[in-house]
């Protein structure tokens, strides 16, 4: 049940994430909100390689994967994960299928709560309403040259519930998130790198079919 929870929110953030129009503050994000605004609006479709790190007190060590994804927005992801497991994550509408082979699992997950409730918080959200929720803090990134990272700390107990923190990496050249962490209540984190990015290529429908075992 952790495992269906946590991905729903983590992938579900994929989607609104890796395009900033939405992100903004009255400070540095201004110069990002207008650079992004553009980007927002022409983004169709993308796709990339990830690295995803994850650490909880359940792991001995921190656990790594690695593989691809692909986006037709507005609400079509997949996850095709090659390392160190093959499994695919898939959310199509307000569905989510997870298959794991080498796991016999192939479970499907309705999240339609859970992408509204993201919807809520963070989609078309002015830099006003976004305070409302989060208390925002945009700087240039000390680990990552040529990014600026922005934390939102949520300010509502309702998303404190599920997140403590959100963090983003954004590439100064394309405005694009090229970095996620999540630190959940319980100390537990991901974290998502994202590369070889392509901005709105064609993609194949075969694309969204998860991998045969």
């Amino acid at each position: 049940m952790l495992l269906k929870w946590r991905w729903a929110p983590v992938t579900a953030l994929v989607v609104v994430m890796l395009s900033l129009d939405r992100v903004a503050t009255a400070d540095l994000f201004d110069e990002i909100y207008a650079r992004g605004r553009p980007v927002e609006a022409s983004l169709k479709t993308l796709t990339a390689a990830f690295v995803e790190e994850s650490t909880s007190s359940l792991l001995a060590r921190p656990l790594t994967a690695r593989g691809t994804l692909a986006v037709i927005r507005p609400h079509r992801i997949v996850l095709h994960y090659n390392q160190p497991e093959r499994r695919t994550v898939l959310i199509d509408g307000d569905t989510m299928r997870m298959v794991w082979p080498a796991r016999s699992i192939d479970q499907r997950l309705a999240i339609g709560p859970t992408q509204r409730r993201i919807q809520q918080y963070f989609a078309d959200k002015s830099p006003a309403q976004l305070r409302s929720h989060f208390d925002i803090t945009a700087v240039d990134a000390p680990d990552r040259p040529g990014a600026w990272r922005v934390t939102m700390v949520p300010r509502r107990k309702q998303i404190r519930e599920g997140l403590s923190t959100l963090a983003l990496w954004i590439d100064r050249e394309t405005v694009m998130v090229s970095s996620l962490s999540m630190t959940f209540p319980n100390g537990d984190t991901k974290r998502m790198s994202f590369d070889e990015v392509r901005v709105n290529p064609a993609i194949d429908d075969s694309v969204f079919t998860p991998a045969a075992p």
